[in-house]
């Protein structure tokens, strides 16, 4: 079975982490959801990072506001791919959040999704764990088949109000 741990730099964090937890339980994937800090608790974030694959995760992702530097501290230090979520802050409105995350040095890659934008994070570590597991591949391409479908029943409710 798959497994993704979602880290969170807060738990201030987590009523937007919630909509990523809620789209694998729809995927039927494991995850583990932790509050670890970057900043404040170093050691913690150094150690899950370190034993991340021994712990049988194969994505991680990692959301963060401001200094946003969880996911940047977490690549640096496993070899599982990392999904960055800056989360939107009271300070610059997730835009210093944004480039913490999407600033990363070469060799230290971070996949970095739109600010707050927890649910298409979700969706990029689907789509990666269906590289290996193709049962989820077909969830993916059935769930990418059904948004178009509700685009194109709006558009035919959009012409049909025309006049």
């Amino acid at each position: 079975m798959p497994k993704v741990a979602v880290v969170m730099g807060s738990d201030s964090d987590f009523p937007l982490v919630k909509k990523a937890l809620e789209l694998f339980k729809g995927f039927n994937i494991e995850y583990d959801a932790r509050v670890i800090s970057a900043h404040r608790t170093p050691d913690i974030a150094h150690d899950f990072a370190k034993k991340a694959v021994e712990n049988g995760y194969e994505v991680i992702i990692a959301a963060a506001g401001k200094a946003a530097h969880l996911a940047g501290v977490i690549a640096s230090m496993t070899p599982l791919p990392v999904i960055g979520i800056p989360i939107k802050s009271s300070t610059l409105d997730g835009l210093d959040s944004l480039l913490s995350t999407v600033q990363m040095p070469q060799g230290i890659p971070v996949a970095t999704v739109a600010i707050d934008g927890s649910y298409n994070a979700a969706l990029l570590a689907i789509e990666i764990l269906g590289i290996k597991y193709p049962e989820l591949m077909k969830k993916v391409i059935a769930y990418k088949k059904k948004l178009a479908e509700e685009v194109i029943e709006k558009d035919k409710k959009l012409q049909g109000e025309i006049v």
